[in-house]
């Protein structure tokens, strides 16, 4: 894959689908900042890989749910590297209880820390890219924003908010060269779902025509196509990366 620009920021970046899509990015050649909220040393393993491997990572630790505090953090970048070309809004959380259960409050934490802090990166992104009327950024949604899920209406809605808010987005970032499109994993091979029964992990992979959960990398690479000069063509766009479990 070709990348035009020098430097991106991957939110939630210290563990999980974000350190994978850091360490992935980071070899084809950009500088990764790495954000993380409160894992420093987790985020700090995860430079020293890059670093081991050749290449280049930085670590920035801020809460994406503060919208002040992303905004310092753009500004940061912008002070350390003179550009921002890439972003990744990776970092989010989950309060699952059924609907008749949750409280505004745990509906609104959810939407703040997912979709909001998902706004504001892509507002600051379009802000900083386009004085080079260059720059890319990849949402990462959901499978149940698509096809729904029990007991998650607030993490549904908020990963639902970021598929469409990514098309205005895309609309608006088009005249000055900036492309905005999202990815929707499913199932992710991860520390959490390796320690669930077995009954429910046969339950969950009996949903996946695939027949398997997806490895971090196969969701870091698909991040990466949209993010780079191959998918030049490509905005507005929703990539599903699932096996097959919501078409």
């Amino acid at each position: 894959m070709n990348f035009s620009g020098k430097n991106v920021l991957v939110t939630g970046a210290s563990r999980g689908i974000g350190a994978e899509i850091a360490k992935v990015l980071a070899g084809y050649g950009l500088k990764v900042w790495i954000n993380y909220r409160s894992g420093a040393e987790a985020a700090d393993k995860v430079k020293e890989e890059i670093e081991a491997n050749g290449g280049s990572a930085a670590v920035i630790g801020f809460d994406v749910s503060d919208e002040k505090a992303f905004v310092e953090a753009v500004k940061t970048i912008i002070d350390s590297d003179g550009e921002l070309s890439y972003l990744v809004n990776n970092a989010g959380i989950t309060n699952d209880k059924l609907a008749m259960r949750m409280s505004v409050e745990d509906f609104k934490k959810v939407i703040d820390a997912n979709l909001t802090s998902t706004f504001v990166g892509c507002r600051e992104a379009l802000k900083v890219m386009s004085k080079k009327r260059f720059g890319s950024v990849v949402n990462v949604a959901s499978v149940v924003a698509e096809a729904g899920n029990m007991g998650q209406a607030n993490y549904v809605a908020s990963k639902g908010g970021v598929i469409a808010m990514t098309k205005t987005f895309a609309l608006e970032g088009a005249p000055r060269g900036i492309r905005f499109n999202s990815v929707t994993p499913g199932f992710i091979d991860t520390d959490m779902t390796k320690d669930l029964p077995e009954k429910v992990k046969e339950e969950m992979l009996n949903r996946i025509p695939l027949k398997r959960f997806a490895a971090p990398a196969e969701v870091a690479k698909a991040v990466a196509f949209l993010l780079s000069d191959d998918a030049s063509y490509i905005t507005g766009e929703t990539l599903k990366v699932n096996g097959g479990m919501y078409m």
